[in-house]
Order: structure tokens, then sequence, then C-alpha cells
């Protein structure tokens, strides 16, 4: 698990390069915060709405609790500058209150390689799986970074540190912050198999990492496959989910449960368009074009032709025909 499906991560960098499409900058994303509710925050871009907006790619989202003995900061972000906006921005809202867990969300490393520049005394919270892909692979999570995101922008000085508390598969664990209860929890493969969504619960907020990636436009990435499973995941969230909460994804501003579904939407459609193509004996070229054609009312984000023409329809197609 937490494998990033890499072949299929080389094609879409390749394509974005070559069709020079936006790709966020970690030397110059300005971090910025929005309060929520009380002791509770996201982090995002200043320029994450307006992408988000016009189906762009917007930098990681993340976020901070805050309870009597010290906060949780979701997400470390990409390199070191990135981190200290965050730590900044945790000073002047917690007035210098101690770091005293950080979670990430997944194994990407723009949600995780800032760790190396939080205290020694922070506890980081993994799915086990993540920490075991971080572990063996920190290279090749560097490579496509760097490929993806750019070499000078401090990837290169990236020094793995991992979970000290982890999360097993389908399992949750609650935080104490004082007066503050976080939990964390593993609803299933929705995006690597290391996937961990933070719920606050007096806010009613959700953070979910990249399985909700940007609202819409934005769609799923199935970079290691898993339709099923991840449709199944994500039902789970969203059905886990008070009427009245709200979503921080993994590259975009906040959103409510009813904007989840898209998401769910897509997938399910999806799901349904290449079983029937499969049903009636399309190879995966007609499936690819029927899909295509079939959903261009999925169409909006910057990415689509890649995401799903390229990489969603295929791995639908491996996973369904194969199926026993």
């Amino acid at each position: 698990m937490c494998s990033h499906g890499n072949c299929h991560k080389q094609q879409i960098v390749e394509s974005i390069q070559d069709e020079k499409q936006p790709v966020w900058d970690g030397n110059k994303v300005e971090m910025i915060s929005e309060k929520l509710a009380t002791d509770v925050y996201a982090f995002y871009a200043k320029d994450a709405e307006q992408l988000n907006a016009s189906g762009g790619a917007a930098a990681t989202s993340g976020g901070l609790i805050v309870g009597e003995n010290g906060v949780l900061l979701i997400e470390t972000f990409l390199n070191q500058r990135l981190n200290h906006q965050a730590q900044e921005l945790i000073k002047k809202i917690a007035n210098n209150k101690p770091i005293l867990f950080a979670v990430n969300t997944s194994c990407h490393g723009d949600h995780w390689y800032g760790n190396m520049y939080l205290p020694s005394t922070t506890m980081i919270i993994q799915h086990e799986n993540a920490k075991k892909y971080i572990d063996e692979h920190l290279e090749e999570d560097k490579t496509f970074m760097l490929q993806n995101l750019g070499k000078g922008r401090g990837i290169e000085d990236i020094k793995a540190r991992t979970g000290n508390i982890l999360v097993s598969d389908r399992s949750q664990i609650q935080i104490d912050l004082g007066g503050k209860l976080v939990e964390i929890i593993d609803f299933g493969f929705a995006q690597t198999g290391g996937d961990l969504f933070i719920w606050e619960p007096q806010s009613k907020t959700m953070w979910t990492g990249n399985p909700i990636v940007a609202p819409k436009p934005g769609l799923p990435w199935l970079l290691d496959g898993h339709l099923v499973d991840t449709l199944a995941s994500l039902t789970r969230a969203y059905e886990f989910l008070p009427l009245d909460s709200r979503i921080i994804p993994g590259h975009g501003v906040a959103i409510k449960r009813d904007d989840f579904k898209w998401h769910i939407d897509y997938l399910t459609t999806l799901q349904k368009i290449v079983q029937s193509a499969i049903d009636d004996g399309l190879n995966l070229e007609q499936t690819v074009k029927k899909a295509t054609d079939d959903m261009s009312q999925f169409r909006g984000y910057v990415l689509f032709d890649w995401i799903h023409s390229s990489l969603n329809i295929s791995k639908a197609y491996e996973e369904l025909k194969n199926k026993k």
C-alpha cells in the first residue's frame, strides 16, 4: 500500500510539464489561516480559493487545533519555508503553546516533509502504512517531488522523520489536547492505503488529506487503483459527517458536506460506465473514449484529461476487468 502509483505519476508529471499547466511553487506560496471555530483553524495558500474556483492546482492545506495544554498541527508541508510559515501562524494563534502533536494524512511528501523542522518534543502521528512507505521509499518519493515541484525548493534537504504514534488499518485514535479531543480515523483505502482523516467534533470539522484533493471540479486521483475500495471508504467518511460539518481538502479551502458528494458521484459514475463498457466487450482504448465522452459533466479540473482519461479510467478498467 501507499505505493503512489509511480508509473502513472511520472506520466502525469511529464504531461503537466509538456502542457505547461500550473504547478504550485514551494518558494512562492504564502500560507494564511482561517478561523473555523474557537481554537480550530484551517491553513492554506492565500491563492487557494481562486485556484480552486478555476480548477487550478493549489498548494497543500492543513490546519491547527488548540487545546489547554498545547496544539495539534495537521500536515507539516513541503519544505522548511512553508513549515516555518505554519509555525509562525501557530505562535500568533496559540500564544506560543507547544506543538504537542503533528499528524500527516498520507505518505505524500508535501504533507510530511516538514516533520524534520518541528521541535524534537513533538509527537508525529502517521498511518502505519505511511511510515512503512517512507522508511522504504524516501529517495523515490523525493525524486518524484523534484520532478513535479522543482529543484531548489528544499526537497533535496529532506530527511525522514516518521511517526511516533501509528494508526493501524480501519482503526482510530483519540488525542486529548486539554479540553479539546481530536479523533484520527482510517476509513479504509482512500488513495494510498495509509490515509488518515482528522475529526474535531465540537466544530464538526474534518481534514481529509488527498482523498478529497480539492473542491469541485477537483477529482479523486486513483494513483494506486482500488476504485471500489476508495468509493466505499469515501462513502463511509461522508456518512460519518453531520449535515452541518465542514471539510478541509488536501489542497483547498473549506467545503460543505454536500460538496463532498461530488467526489462520490464521480467515482460512482466512473464505476458504472467502465463496468458497462466491459460488459459490452469494449477494450481499454474504447472504454477510455466512452468514459471521457460520457463524463463531460465532471470537466473543469485543469488536470481532467490526465487524471480522468489517462489515469482513473485505465485503473478502473484494470480493476473491474480482473475482478472475480
